[in-house]
């Protein structure tokens, strides 16, 4: 799950009511916890913007506003990210409620459901690491009270985050050490001695 900054608005078109606004915003940095960051790619749902997706109230698949699938649930893709637009049911009263929540003010945020097929890893100068999504797999959109993280979502890139710090440490460890080859093999073709290890008195 990630949160859009976007702010979400109501419509209405005669009879119909509709909320609307963007679930995702381009190349915005989410914070997922301190050093570790993330962005979207603007062709991350390329592969997935046809596919049956749902809109939900807080993620909650017993609350289900719309569904592509049934066209109350549009989505499209612009230069700016990931917009849609829900149409409410007025014989459910959950919906309904939450339009004038979001009329008013109250709830105006939003998030998105997905899988991650493909991503770039960025480790930065400061030892932070940054990844951006630029493939995945969208399976819902929700309309959100309190955007937040889910905390497996969160654990599990955290356990990424920690094997690929070792796997970077190590690597590091082996490039010191064949640098360090090199140049002792140098030495010695240089007629240079090399220092042997400190002897220690007993």
């Amino acid at each position: 799950m990630r949160i859009a900054s976007s702010k979400f608005e109501t419509r209405e078109t005669g009879e119909d009511l509709y909320i609307e606004g963007y679930f995702s915003v381009f190349n915005s940095v989410y914070q997922m916890w301190d050093g570790a960051t993330e962005s979207v790619d603007p062709h991350a749902f390329d592969n997935t913007i046809n596919d049956d997706i749902r809109c939900l109230i807080n993620h909650d698949s017993g609350l289900v506003l719309g569904r592509t699938k049934a066209g109350t649930l549009e989505l499209k893709i612009d230069n700016y990210g990931l917009w849609g637009r829900v149409k409410i049911n007025p014989n459910d009263q959950d919906a309904v409620n939450l339009y004038e929540r979001v009329k008013r003010g109250d709830v105006d945020q939003c998030s998105f459901g997905f899988e991650i097929l493909q991503e770039e890893t960025e480790w930065k100068e400061d030892d932070s690491i940054h990844w951006t999504l630029t493939e995945v797999r969208l399976f819902e959109v929700s309309v959100v009270t309190f955007p937040a993280y889910e905390d497996t979502s969160v654990k599990a890139r955290q356990k990424d985050f920690e094997e690929l710090r070792q796997k970077k440490q190590e690597a590091q460890r082996m490039q010191w050490r064949e640098e360090l080859t090199k140049k002792l093999k140098g030495d010695a073709k240089n007629g240079v001695e090399t220092p042997s290890s400190p002897q220690t008195d007993n």
